[in-house]
């Protein structure tokens, strides 16, 4: 018969600490949890006690409670075959197959613990603790000590998987043995001496003295590190540390070290605040650069201070209004691509002040940009400060359709070029009606009065982006009616939609030679701009011609497969002299074609090919193909792209081009997989007369493998750059990768 009684002593707080297992043995014991008790709460310090039978020694002073003994107190369970307690001795002992949780979610098992007459403290022998914020202990012995630490011999520890996906008992990725392990509940983190890391078994590094956090939160230590070399720097060491600076707020401090240059400095600011988040960082070191960025055998300067600022913030201020911006800037154009930070040919660094409501927004914009090209004055780069954008939208506007006005203003300044200020408003009306046989038709109306300012014209290098020194003005005007008409029907075992559409614009003459280029240069015709209202890319040039705009949107839907396709031209109703330069699709009053192919196989195959053909002959102007076949953990992506425009350097900045990029993932194994990919630039004379390429000329390349699974990512990388600029050597590098994930901070 089981019974209940309330004991005025405490034995749970230990044994919610503490339980028992074999000596480091990880793997969960088939037991089952206790439930959660029944009976009404019991005070602070008495025990809520049950068993199916309880005996008591007058003799011995014994009480023996056997048969699924179960303890509650303040949220603290305990389930046991058996508990004794001497009441001579102050004993207390409770064996076989005892599982313990308390109020943090910790769980422990065992076979039997011993306490002391405190009742609070006492030796545990073959010990197991599973944790709440993930990871377990387990130890040949430990003891507790009255402030709740527990101090283990012979202990192991991992945040690894015991356990495969079938259930089957397995070896964790790694785990940290060591002589002795102390574990401080009230700091959340565990503590080593003589300690190792074991990984897939077997011994590797040493860590003499160690200690790692077992919660979530932000604590003070070393993190992973990285190992990596190359032609330039040699073999670099870098050794992240964690500065908790408090919850919300971290400082990782990264010295690297490189047998062939000067040590490195990395920093990493990062804050969560009520109202937003940001970081800050940057790279500082002395070393050597070229002055002459384009010789293949670059003279090195003296030293030099070298560095990189990284940073970015957003924050919410209210329901509608952020505050946001970004920061990146390096000492000079080879810093990034020697030390192999980043390859980008810009850096820009923003700030924006948002408002966004339901029918309003506003915005004061910002941004300074930076270029790392070879060729490039950073003094005709443009700062734009500021930029003041707004729109009002009215969904119930004239005649039921909807109604958008914007005034815009922008100033952009360089320190040795070109300085440019505008401002403008816009009011666009569009009314979108259905017919009674099922055309989609959209009626539209712009209109737009533009005021520029322009000084020292003459430093910008292609003529048509100049416009002319002072004052301009500039009014624009557009009709535009757009007819859909869809078709729908059955197609093998699927549908099909066949949906023909027609666009006719009115616009009359505008002066835009007139008119400074900065936001609307290296027009392409394409299948996303082919029914647009402007062709041209932002505001500062409109397309002035009356013109009819013709194609057709054709769509598969079948079992597993789906295709989506665009083909369509434009045709120019007056024959004045057009906008755009030869080469840009653009040039005669027919257009040249345009179009778009989407195929879709399951989740397995998708493939997009884009093209632009020469009205003329057909000639291939622009071909683009982008592919991925494979799954999530198998794949391979198939990139070309080709412009054959035939534009001058001296009319437009966008130049021909033609590469290829191809990279892939084979998963060789669950957890192991092998990855690469390259880039080769397939540009010759014919593409750019200024190339020095011979058609076929790699870029880089990179080839590894890796495993990853829940705590540990392992990999080497191979790679290899094919240019040279300034310091920024070719050559290979090499990359090892060790994460031990779930090791905390």
């Amino acid at each position: 018969m089981k019974r209940s009684l309330f004991l005025a002593s405490c034995v749970l707080p230990f044994a919610c600490s503490v339980g028992v297992a074999h000596a480091q043995d990880l793997q969960t014991p088939d037991v089952a949890l206790p439930p959660p008790s029944s009976a009404p709460a019991a005070g602070d310090d008495q025990v809520q006690f049950s068993a199916d039978s309880l005996d008591y020694e007058v003799n011995g002073e014994t009480v023996t409670a056997t048969g699924d003994v179960r303890m509650y107190r303040s949220g603290d369970r305990l389930r046991a075959d058996k508990v004794v307690w001497n009441r001579k001795t102050g004993k207390v002992m409770a064996n076989g197959s005892i599982v313990v949780t308390n109020p943090g979610g910790d769980t422990a098992y065992g076979d039997s613990i011993e306490l002391t007459d405190a009742l609070k403290d006492g030796m545990i022998d073959n010990m197991l603790i599973v944790l709440e914020h993930g990871g377990r202990l387990a130890a040949r012995k430990g003891t507790r000590a009255l402030d709740e630490t527990v101090t283990m011999e012979d202990a192991a520890y991992t945040p690894c998987a015991v356990s495969s996906a079938a259930g089957c008992p397995k070896e964790p990725s790694w785990k940290i043995t060591a002589v002795r392990v102390t574990y401080r509940p009230d700091k959340q983190r565990i503590y080593y001496k003589g300690a190792r890391i074991n990984l897939f078994g077997l011994p590797t590094l040493p860590l003499p003295a160690f200690s790692n956090p077992v919660g979530g939160g932000n604590q003070s230590g070393l993190l992973g590190p990285d190992f990596r070399y190359d032609r330039v720097n040699g073999f670099e060491f870098a050794q992240p540390y964690n500065v908790a600076l408090g919850p919300n707020r971290s400082l990782i401090v990264t010295p690297m070290l490189f047998t062939a240059t000067a040590p490195m400095l990395k920093t990493d600011f990062s804050a969560l605040t009520d109202r937003g988040a940001y970081r800050i960082g940057g790279y500082v070191t002395v070393s050597r650069r070229s002055d002459d960025l384009q010789s293949a055998t670059p003279v090195p300067t003296q030293n030099a201070l070298r560095g990189y600022v990284d940073g970015v913030g957003r924050f919410q201020l209210s329901p509608n209004w952020s505050l946001s911006g970004s920061l990146r800037y390096a000492s000079d154009k080879t810093f990034l691509r020697r030390y192999d930070i980043s390859r980008d040919a810009r850096l820009r660094s923003t700030v924006s002040l948002e408002r966004i409501s339901q029918n309003a927004y506003f915005a004061i914009n910002g941004w300074y940009v930076q270029t790392l090209r070879v060729n490039d004055r950073q003094g005709l780069q443009p700062i734009a400060l500021p930029e003041i954008d707004w729109r009002y939208r009215f969904d119930d506007g004239i005649l039921g359709g909807k109604v958008q006005l914007q005034a815009n203003s922008l100033a952009i300044s360089r320190t040795a070029g070109q300085d440019t200020q505008r401002a403008f408003a816009s009011f666009k009306w569009d009314l979108r009606r259905l017919t009674p046989w099922g055309q989609e038709v959209t009626f539209t109306a712009f209109g737009r009065g533009d005021v520029y300012h322009a000084t020292d014209v003459g430093s910008t290098g292609v003529a048509s982006y100049r416009g002319l020194d002072g004052w301009q003005t500039r009014a624009i005007g557009a009709l535009a009616v757009d007819v859909k008409w869809p078709f729908i029907g059955t197609f093998l075992s699927g549908t099909q939609r066949f949906t023909p559409r027609v666009q006719i614009v009115a616009s009359p003459h505008i002066a835009n030679i007139n008119i400074p280029n900065e936001d609307a240069r290296a027009i392409d015709l394409e299948d996303s701009n082919l029914f647009a209202l402007n062709r041209f890319p932002g505001y500062d040039r409109f397309e002035d011609s009356s013109r009819v705009t013709y194609g057709a949107d054709w769509a598969v839907d079948l079992p597993g497969i789906s295709i989506n396709a665009t083909i369509g031209q434009s045709y120019r109703l007056d024959s004045r002299p057009s906008l755009f330069l030869n080469g840009t699709g653009l040039t005669d009053r027919f257009s040249d074609i345009v179009g778009r192919t989407e195929i879709r196989f399951h989740d397995f195959v998708s493939l997009t090919h884009r093209y632009r053909l020469d009205k003329d002959n057909l000639t291939v102007r622009r071909n683009e193909l982008d592919a991925t076949v494979g799954s999530r953990s198998t794949y391979l992506l198939l990139g070309y792209l080709r412009l054959n425009r035939d534009i001058t350097p001296i009319l437009e900045d966008l130049q021909d081009r033609e590469e290829a990029r191809i990279g892939g993932r084979v998963q060789i194994r669950r957890f192991w997989s092998v990855f690469g990919s390259t880039v080769i630039d397939l540009t010759d004379r014919r593409e750019d007369p200024l190339s020095i390429a011979d058609g076929f000329s790699p870029v880089r390349h990179r080839l590894g493998f890796q495993y990853e699974d829940d705590c540990l990512r392992l990999g080497l990388t191979w790679k290899r750059d094919y240019q040279n600029t300034g310091d920024a050597q070719r050559g290979n590098s090499y990359l090892l990768t060790l994460a031990f994930k779930n090791l905390g901070r």
